[in-house]
């Protein structure tokens, strides 16, 4: 999923240790452009997008994956940036990502990889 907006302000980061392993997360707040505005909350974790290079004001395109858990009786929802680029830079090389040797869109299955019982999704 894609989200366009412009930073409007980057929190200060967070690190730890976990059974994992070292972790950082940093999130950042974008506006969108639409008609009505909202204010978006996104999390970088492990500099998985150079924010710093990016700043407060730039205009982004960003890929996201949404995720919500269940603790206690109530749901948590987390929004994670895995990519982003300048907005007006789309079709520019101009990405910041982990790993860019990852195609940006994935094919949908033939017809010939579904069984009967299997779901295109």
């Amino acid at each position: 999923m894609e989200i366009v907006g412009k930073i409007i302000q980057i929190l200060e980061a967070n690190s730890g240790t976990s059974a994992k392993g070292e972790w950082k997360r940093q999130d950042f707040i974008i506006e969108t452009q639409d008609q009505y505005p909202k204010k978006v909350c996104i999390s970088n974790w492990n500099n998985k997008v150079e924010l710093d290079a990016m700043g407060i004001g730039s205009d982004v395109k960003i890929s996201i994956n949404i995720e919500s858990r269940e603790f206690n009786g109530k749901w948590y929802t987390d929004i994670r940036a895995w990519k982003m680029e300048l907005a007006n830079h789309t079709g520019a090389k101009n990405q910041s990502t982990a790993d860019s040797n990852f195609p940006s869109e994935v094919p949908p299955p033939s017809e010939e990889t579904l069984g009967e019982d299997d779901l295109p999704f």
